[in-house]
Formats: structure tokens, C-alpha cells, sequence
């Protein structure tokens, strides 16, 4: 299954200590590392754990933080 960078949808995603894991629809796992993005870094686990997918899974948001992240961006390494 070939899956373009601007169709990638996610279905869920784990945080660890060093690194953003999201599982996406297609049945890869994209890992980046939580550097990244010092808004996740630096939030309580209660801040990472608000949060939804949007766009039907086109990117993830967590309202707490007001952050969000596009999935194809992900995928681009940006």
C-alpha cells in the first residue's frame, strides 16, 4: 500500500521520555524525536494526555498547550 505524504492520516500516537511515536493509518509507526516541539516537552502528563486528532486524522492537536501537528509535516521531517 503506497500512501503519499499529503494522504497520511494518524490513528493514535504514544509519547515517551525522548521521542513522538504516531501510528498511522496505513499501518506504519513515524517516530520523531520530543525535541521537537518544547511545548510537549515541558507540559505535565495531564497537558499531553488532552489532546485529539483533527482533520480526520490529517494532525493532532492538545488544547491545553494550543498545539498542533500536521502529519504530512511530520513526515517531511519539519
Amino acid at each position: 500500500m503506497s500512501t503519499s505524504v499529503d494522504d497520511a492520516v494518524a490513528t493514535g500516537f504514544l509519547i515517551d521520555d525522548r521521542e513522538l511515536h504516531v501510528h498511522m493509518k496505513d499501518g506504519r509507526t513515524i517516530s520523531v524525536p520530543l525535541d521537537w516541539f518544547p511545548r510537549l516537552v515541558d507540559a505535565s502528563a495531564d497537558e499531553r494526555a488532552d489532546w485529539r486528532l483533527i482533520g480526520a486524522g490529517e494532525g493532532i492537536h492538545w488544547r491545553q498547550l494550543d498545539e498542533d501537528l500536521s502529519i504530512a509535516a511530520l513526515l517531511r521531517g519539519r
